[in-house]
């Protein structure tokens, strides 16, 4: 099936060509004309480290975290400078000779969509998180409001208040799952969630959401059920549900569930959800009214700060070190710390947007034409002509809509990507800050 997947890959890409990443540095990122930009921001601290959790993180240490929060900032205003400076470029080339300097000091801030912070556990700094939104804000205008990741034991009305306060207003609690068993499975301890339900009755956000883990060994539907209800009844108005993915280099002492089970688990929750009338708004995430979203994945376009933080621009992605102290170092030496760059053909920068475009279970041709300058039925009408007739997606008018077995099918190729792509890309990575190249072929 690998070998399938793999040709499939290479069709709709029109090329053998492998993902080619270089650690050719580029000191500039030219996003000043980019739309639809997201940020996101990356703290890698934990208290302690999940062994099932894939992301860069490593354990807190305060003197760490001073140093990190510092390159931080900086890295935010390197990037930040870079659309004054273009500004600078042009009036010194004759187009504004005599404001140029006004210019440099008074550029107009680029709007974008979104901020999230990830991890890690960003309410570790929360102290913090004021002072890097503010950084932000002085280049970025924030439309769409800003989210931060919680850990269960951080949802508390003391921090909730001070995350507000700082502008915080979406949230996204860890849960995995509220049952003890599943919980064991994962290496997490069991938790009196008392205090999290009285804190988030206390304090509220526009979107309070909830992580679960599903596909794990004995799970049920019914118990999915449970934790849902458990979820919606106390507060949160979103819930996300990733299914379990068997990173090389994460640890668990249990074997995975069989692909057969995870689909007929799929199929039962999302009948199950469409019976409550809740709405489905990506591929693993549903709101209990329909208004809230919780996504700092489907963004078209973003730009990320802190250690392995990545940046997708129209024909780059750029990764960040993996390593924290290789990144305070580099920051420090005033340079941007990428490690990696992929410079995209036109195919695989299409299949990259279609991609993420359909983790929100829809893509508009119209949206595509205008990032690309290239109709959608052009470049792949057969491709989505079939897959329509598979059943996986439909047509209205100039929206393509996945089916709940287009979004199972995507899964199957989201964790083949994941275990193909990602594993070894971020294997690597957690192993040298600054490698060579990476080819993945």
């Amino acid at each position: 099936m690998n070998a399938l997947i793999s040709l499939v890959r290479m069709w709709l890409t029109r090329t053998k060509r492998p993902f080619y990443f270089s650690n050719t540095y580029e000191a500039d990122l030219n996003y000043k004309h980019t739309e639809k930009l997201g940020l996101y921001v990356h703290i890698p601290f934990c208290r302690s480290l999940c062994a099932f959790c894939p992301y860069c993180k490593v354990i807190y240490d305060k003197e760490l975290v001073s140093q990190y929060v510092e390159a931080l900032l900086q890295e935010i205003e390197m990037v930040g400078k870079m659309q004054a400076r273009e500004q600078k470029s042009k009036d010194l080339k004759g187009q504004n000779p005599k404001g140029s300097k006004a210019a440099y000091d008074t550029f107009a801030k680029k709007k974008v969509t979104s901020l999230y912070f990830g991890g890690g556990t960003p309410a570790l700094l929360a102290d913090d998180i004021e002072r890097i939104i503010h950084k932000i804000k002085e280049y970025f205008v924030i439309q769409e409001g800003i989210g931060l990741e919680l850990h269960p034991l951080d949802v508390t009305v003391p921090k909730l208040l001070k995350l507000k306060a700082a502008g915080i207003t979406k949230i996204s609690i860890g849960i995995q799952s509220f049952q003890t068993r599943f919980l064991e499975l994962l290496g997490r301890k069991e938790m009196d969630y008392d205090v999290m339900f009285r804190a988030l009755q206390e304090v509220s956000f526009e979107t309070v959401s909830m992580d679960f883990i599903f596909a794990l060994p004995g799970q049920t539907a019914k118990m999915l059920e449970k934790d849902i209800e458990t979820a919606f009844s106390n507060h949160a108005n979103h819930v996300a549900l990733y299914p379990f993915i068997d990173f090389t280099y994460t640890s668990h002492s249990f074997r995975k569930i069989r692909n057969t089970d995870k689909k007929n688990l799929l199929y039962e929750i999302v009948a199950y959800m469409e019976q409550k009338g809740y709405v489905r708004d990506s591929i693993w995430t549903f709101s209990k009214d329909g208004q809230a979203n919780y996504s700092s994945m489907t963004r078209v376009n973003f730009l990320g700060f802190g250690c392995s933080a990545t940046t997708l621009l129209k024909n780059r992605f750029k990764i960040n070190t993996f390593g924290v102290e290789e990144y305070i170092a580099r920051i420090k030496d005033e340079k941007l710390p990428t490690a990696l760059t992929l410079r995209y053909t036109l195919r695989q920068r299409m299949v990259y947007y279609l991609f993420w475009s359909f983790y929100s279970m829809e893509v508009h041709a119209e949206e595509f034409e205008e990032f690309f300058s290239k109709s959608l039925g052009r470049a792949y009408g057969l491709e989505l002509f079939f897959a329509r007739i598979a059943g996986l997606l439909t047509k209205e008018g100039q929206t393509y809509r996945m089916t709940t077995k287009g979004s199972y099918y995507y899964h199957y190729f989201e964790n083949y990507y994941t275990l193909s792509y990602i594993d070894q890309m971020w294997s690597v990575m957690r192993k040298d800050p600054f490698p060579e190249k990476l080819i993945i072929k």
